[in-house]
C-alpha cells in the first residue's frame, strides 16, 4: 500500500525546535521562522549539543550575518512559493518588503553567497511545488500556474521544461502510469 503526504515545512521545523529547545529546559521564543531569541545566556557546551541534536533534522545553526540574511531569503522564498493563500505580486517586491532592504541588495547578496540567481532559486521551488501539485492535488496545469503567479500555462510549461528536461503534461502521463503500475500489484 502506498500513500500520498502532504507537508508543512514550517510546522515540522517549529515542532522540532520546540521539542529540542524544551527538551532542555531553555527560556526562548520563535521570531520568526529560521530566527530563534533565547532570553538567557547558553553555555558553550550545550549549545554544541543542541547543534549536533538539531543536524540530525537537517536544521543548521547560521552563525555569519549574510549566510542568516540569504537563508531568510529563501525561507520568505518558501513562504511566498508554498503559501495557501495567494501572493500575486512580483517577487522582487515581496522580497524587499518582507526583508526591509532592497531588492538590488539582496540580489547582490544572495548570488554572492549561493551562486545562483534568486530568480532562479524562485523558479526551482516553483517547479517542484508544480510538480507536488501535480502528484498530490490532481488540479489543472492553468490552476497550477495560476496558483504559481504564472501568467499563462504556456510560461508555466516552458520553465518546467527547461528545469526538468519533460513538459508538465509529460509528467502527468509519467504519474499516472506509475500509479496505474502501482496499482496493478
Amino acid at each position: 500500500m502506498k500513500i500520498y503526504l502532504k507537508f508543512d515545512f514550517n510546522t515540522i521545523c517549529k515542532s522540532v525546535l520546540d521539542q529540542k529547545l524544551g527538551e532542555k529546559g531553555w527560556k526562548y521564543r520563535i521570531v520568526s521562522f529560521g530566527e530563534v531569541e533565547f532570553l538567557e545566556q547558553i553555555p558553550k557546551e550545550q549549545m554544541k549539543e543542541l547543534t549536533e541534536s538539531l543536524n540530525e533534522y537537517g536544521i543548521e545553526i547560521i552563525e555569519n550575518q549574510k549566510s542568516a540574511l540569504v537563508q531568510k531569503i529563501k525561507d520568505v522564498i518558501y513562504d511566498m512559493v508554498f503559501s495557501e493563500k495567494d501572493v500575486h505580486v512580483k517577487a522582487s517586491v515581496y522580497l524587499a518588503e518582507k526583508l526591509n532592504h532592497s531588492y538590488g541588495y539582496l540580489s547582490n547578496l544572495f548570488s554572492e553567497v549561493t551562486y545562483t540567481s534568486i530568480e532562479n532559486f524562485i523558479i526551482m521551488q516553483k517547479i517542484d511545488y508544480a510538480k507536488q501539485l501535480i502528484v498530490n492535488d490532481k488540479l489543472t496545469l492553468t490552476e497550477i500556474a495560476y496558483r504559481l503567479n504564472y501568467s499563462s500555462v504556456a510560461h508555466l510549461s516552458t520553465q518546467f521544461k527547461n528545469t526538468t528536461g519533460i513538459t508538465p503534461s509529460q509528467f502527468q502521463k509519467i504519474i499516472a502510469k506509475r500509479r496505474e503500475l502501482a496499482n496493478m500489484k
